[in-house]
């Protein structure tokens, strides 16, 4: 059966189960690797002995980019995985490595006990973390987007920043829960560790999840001697470079209203911590919802047209909206902010692993769309809260925001540049 017929053949049960298994193991693989931003406020000092929290955070936030640096060879590695032995294995291994880093995290010792070694360890079981979740965005956005129902692949494709947005708002709210019943001194102690095992727990859930999904892979596709090859991936060097273009100002802009913000509102705008987490966790749940809406919307307008209107909106508006956050001291105000940037985001979010995957034919897809993301993520999602807080620290903070501005502006040109993957794409909707 070729790859037209396998998704074909697919029923509707099937497509709403299979989505549902694929999403699942999604959320806990971003629940386990956001977690680390949003605990790093209590455990930094206890890895990173320093009198200055902002070093503190910058040497956290230097092992948080570290992880990302490794997303490009999960995304090759993964990639290859998923199109020769078929899109299930690859997400079940990627599954099972996030917990594995997850669980090393949760039970390990501080500078304390065992000196310089801890962070060494903490540097290393990141790094295993990042090659897993740099294999799952292009494992799972292949899965889901071949799954999808045609004609509303926007919208079945949405929910994979569904739950990696669910992943991130678990995390905060996770943090949020022992806030209120554990003091700050707890948290620094002990209580840091217990959402590494939550999501340790998870993985292994997720994992009996996806071996139960159907193969979107046909098997003629996979014992091809090309796929999964650079050989035959670099016969799509346009889609590869569009994809690269558009995905550095979409990743910066993404991780610098949701993971670094969290940080921006407690160490530049002065807010509590308790304060920052709740906004923080308001606006994840509103963006979480907007994403089937704008997936939905994008199966009408068009994935390219979507892609533009997010390059105008975040090219002007990105700079005046952190600009406002910097001197805004009430949280409302904040939360309306961030909702806002995140509403325009979410034109992108909504449809980023469909407009990628659609880019890429069945025998590179996973390959294509996992490495080309996984680059550009590694060099400016991954290095967001390090380029801001290193910024900070020179006393030039404003910088960081013509520099997401820049990257935006990029992804706009190469919106309106690219040719529109629903009608000259790979998975016609």
């Amino acid at each position: 059966m070729n790859q037209a017929a396998v998704i074909e053949a697919t029923t509707n049960r099937q497509r709403i189960f299979a989505i549902v298994g694929a999403s699942s193991g999604n959320l806990v693989e971003w629940f386990d690797f956001y977690v680390y931003s949003f605990c790093a406020i209590y455990f930094a000092p206890m890895f990173f002995p320093s009198d200055n929290p902002t070093t503190q955070l910058l040497n956290t936030a230097g092992i948080f980019a570290a992880g990302f640096l490794m997303r490009p060879i999960g995304g090759w590695l993964f990639g290859r995985i998923a199109d020769k032995q078929g899109r299930r294995r690859a997400m079940m291994i990627s599954v099972l490595m996030m917990c594995a880093g997850s669980l090393c995290i949760a039970v390990l010792p501080t500078y304390s006990s065992i000196g310089a070694i801890a962070p060494i360890i903490l540097l290393i079981a990141r790094l295993v973390q990042g090659l897993s979740v740099g294999g799952e965005y292009g494992t799972s956005a292949t899965y889901m987007s071949e799954v999808a129902l045609p004609g509303h692949r926007g919208f079945f494709a949405s929910f994979q920043y569904v739950t990696l947005i669910g992943g991130q708002l678990l995390a905060v709210l996770t943090l949020v829960i022992l806030q209120q019943f554990l003091t700050a001194e707890q948290l620094s102690q002990w209580g840091w560790r217990i959402p590494f095992v939550l999501g340790a727990g998870g993985a292994l859930v997720a994992l009996h999840l996806r071996r139960s999904l159907r193969e979107t892979a046909a098997a003629d596709i996979r014992e091809r001697k090309e796929s999964g090859t650079f050989t035959e991936l670099m016969k799509h060097k346009r889609a590869f470079f569009t994809v690269l273009g558009f995905t550095a100002g979409g990743s910066l802009a993404f991780y610098t209203f949701t993971t670094y913000m969290q940080k921006y509102l407690v160490n530049t705008a002065g807010m509590s911590k308790e304060a920052a987490s709740a906004v923080m966790t308001g606006a994840l749940f509103a963006y979480m919802l907007l994403q089937p809406l704008f997936g939905a919307l994008s199966d009408r307008i068009g994935r390219r047209r979507s892609m533009i209107i997010f390059g105008v909106l975040m090219t002007t508006c990105t700079l005046p909206i952190l600009h406002a956050l910097k001197d805004s001291t009430n949280p409302y105000a904040a939360f309306g902010l961030i909702l806002l940037a995140l509403s325009m985001l979410s034109f992108y979010t909504s449809i980023g692993g469909l407009i990628k995957a659609e880019m890429f034919p069945p025998q590179v897809r996973a390959l294509g769309c996992g490495f080309s993301y996984a680059l550009a993520n590694a060099l400016f999602g991954g290095t967001a809260e390090y380029v801001a807080l290193w910024l900070k620290s020179i006393g030039n903070e404003s910088w960081f925001y013509t520099y997401v501005t820049v990257l935006c502006a990029l992804a706009l040109v190469v919106s309106i540049t690219m040719r529109d993957p629903q009608k000259h794409g790979y998975l016609r909707s």
